[in-house]
């Protein structure tokens, strides 16, 4: 669910023996997600002796250090003095380093609930698949399965509850929504959200020198596609299915 009230000072609690969670909400909201991204370029810009992984989710951020290297002490303090720096509840989203445009069909059984979704937000389809194709996204966080993303923030009329029954396999590559969130599978597996379209696009790709291909805070923008367009590009070998990254 999302939530309108406004972020309070960043909280910062213990994760297992190498770990600090950063806090900036309990639910998702565009404030939340303009904050988790502020941080992650920030210590990405400045990384502090010790880290190793930042992990950014939805409303929080996981950042992982080796004791060995730096005290949780010393870098909970350091990250205390880094959060208090900031209104964190008046941030606007940081530049994106790279955009990817994904090709993406909202035609038959690559839509089977674009319908559902147009009769509960109460509009034509075309109006959905408009609003999607326009949408200034971004992936929030990886997660759920490898290479996994989670696209957002659409407007707030998209906030629905899931499907009554569970979908018991999407096809990866399908464009489902969650929550004001698009999610693009990575992999054949049951869901209770909506699919909208389907791409030839694979978020993880095990024999690709890096085998996730999106990083949190990449700006995306998607194509539509003709069903014959997405068909081929599946059963080529470009794992990227006709999408284009362009890097700023």
């Amino acid at each position: 669910m999302t939530d309108d009230h406004p972020i309070v000072t960043p909280k910062i609690y213990p994760l297992g023996m190498d770990a600090l969670v950063i806090q900036f909400a309990r639910t998702v909201s565009d404030a939340a997600s303009a904050a988790v991204q502020f941080m992650t370029a920030t210590l990405q810009g400045n990384r502090h002796e010790g880290i190793v992984e930042i992990a950014p989710a939805l409303a929080s951020l996981l950042v992982r250090f080796d004791p060995n290297r730096v005290s949780r002490q010393t870098l909970n303090s350091w990250l205390t003095t880094l959060c208090a720096d900031h209104d964190w509840s008046q941030l606007a989203l940081p530049k994106s380093k790279r955009t990817w445009e994904i090709p993406v069909c909202f035609d038959g059984d690559a839509a089977p609930d674009l319908a559902e979704v147009a009769d509960v937000i109460g509009c034509d389809p075309s109006k959905i698949i408009a609003e999607i194709l326009s949408a200034e996204l971004r992936v929030l966080a990886i997660g759920f399965a490898p290479g996994q993303p989670y696209i957002g923030m659409l407007p707030e009329h998209w906030n629905m509850p899931r499907k009554s029954a569970i979908t018991a396999e999407v096809p990866a590559g399908a464009l489902v929504t969650a929550v004001r969130q698009l999610v693009l599978f990575a992999n054949p597996s049951p869901t209770g959200w909506q699919q909208l379209g389907l791409t030839a696009f694979r978020p993880f790709d095990l024999s690709a020198q890096d085998p996730v291909a999106l990083r949190a805070g990449d700006a995306m923008t998607f194509v539509q596609a003709s069903q014959s367009d997405i068909s081929a590009l599946r059963d080529s070998e470009n794992p990227f299915g006709g999408a284009s990254c362009k890097v700023h």
